[in-house]
């Protein structure tokens, strides 16, 4: 099925900003009907700062994303995959041939008002124009297929995109194991069409059978769940199973050992690690930007950078509960038919508590993503 299109309004930010006056004499010019005296740069318009819009074809694709359709001469274009982010607006390509190139992004598609916080990321298949023998210019950004990301104050704000899997790394202790982040990663792996796996690492720091209700209650839900330890070799066996031969993305908070477990899956890459803060108990930030690195035993990885908080974003507050799989079969049972299973009476999700069919910690997790309570 192809993409659907339609015709938007964007806006594109001047080439350079406007010049601020020496001082305020021109107004007691104009006043005085003195305007033969300002100065031949000088200029006055009431219509104030202009902005500059453009109508463009966009495509909108599986996850809603809108993407520019801009005229770009393929001709004179390599196709590649972004494999890293440097700064804002710059990053490495490496192009089906295997060369890297260093390219920077088309003014255009950074200056497109879109909700997106950041135009490209790690995974992006683009198509690019060479400058020289290693750098080039992204003249285009073909349309996402799997993504995860997270809402920020006003913007969405992509990690990494083209991914089959997304491999949420947690732990038991430091830092502490959040039911809800693991949920709201769920509900961005749901967003965008991700496949998730929970990895629950530093296993070593506790008896198993400590872990196995948690494990257990995501688990009985249908998800892939994997216990690991990157500093004995427990479980890696079976987490390179669940990511051999398909593009993932390990993601989580800072500290739960992301880039340590990579290391012990594929010894060679030597990505940065570090040891968790010992006064606050969270982790610092090592990964500072999103890496693709190919595996050996087949498929791609991104390592991306530790996050505190995983905020949604383009979620409504009635459809939290869509995300929730145990919740679906009690729905029915819900007195009103726009019932948060909050407060009201009768409610079929409540009744499913109290009576143990759907787990107490799920429904206050559910509970705190409804209230936007990230702790």
């Amino acid at each position: 099925m192809s993409p659907r299109k339609r015709k938007i309004r964007v806006q594109f930010r001047k080439n350079r900003g406007k010049r601020t006056r020496a001082d305020h004499t021109w107004k007691e010019s104009i006043r005085q009907g003195q305007e033969d005296q300002l100065a031949s740069n000088e200029r006055i318009s009431g219509k104030g700062e202009l902005s500059r819009h453009r109508t463009v074809i966009a495509e909108e694709t599986e996850t809603g994303e809108l993407i520019a359709a801009l005229d770009v001469d393929e001709a004179a274009c390599l196709r590649g995959r972004v494999v890293s982010i440097v700064g804002s607006h710059q990053c490495r390509v490496q192009a089906d041939d295997g060369r890297l190139y260093s390219c920077v992004v088309r003014k255009v598609l950074r200056t497109l008002s879109q909700d997106v916080r950041n135009p490209i990321v790690a995974g992006d298949l683009v198509l690019f124009e060479p400058q020289g023998e290693d750098q080039g210019i992204i003249q285009r950004i073909e349309p996402r297929q799997g993504v995860l990301g997270r809402g920020t104050d006003r913007q969405w704000q992509l990690l990494v995109s083209n991914v089959d899997r997304a491999v949420i790394v947690v732990t038991p202790v430091a830092p502490h194991f959040k039911l809800s982040l693991i949920d709201r990663f769920l509900i961005g792996c749901h967003q965008g069409g991700v496949k998730p796996i929970i990895c629950i690492n530093k296993c070593d720091l506790v008896q198993i059978s400590e872990i196995l209700p948690a494990a257990g209650l995501y688990a009985n839900l249908g998800y892939d769940v994997v216990l690991t330890s990157a500093l004995n070799g427990y479980g890696l066996n079976q987490l390179r199973q669940f990511i051999q031969g398909t593009a993932s993305v390990f993601s989580g908070q800072s500290g739960v050992g992301k880039s340590s477990l990579l290391n012990a899956i594929q010894p060679g890459l030597s990505l940065k690690t570090a040891q968790v803060a010992q006064d606050s108990g969270k982790g610092r930030h090592t990964t500072r930007t999103a890496l693709l690195q190919p595996l050996e035993f087949g498929g791609w990885v991104v390592d991306t950078p530790g996050i505190r908080k995983m905020r949604l974003w383009d979620v409504p507050a009635e459809h939290v509960e869509g995300y929730f799989l145990e919740f679906r079969p009690f729905v029915r049972y819900c007195r009103f038919p726009n019932c948060r299973h909050v407060h009201e009476q009768d409610c079929g999700i409540k009744s499913a508590v109290q009576s143990g069919l759907i787990a107490r910690p799920r429904y206050e997790s559910y509970l705190r993503i409804l209230s936007d309570d990230e702790d």
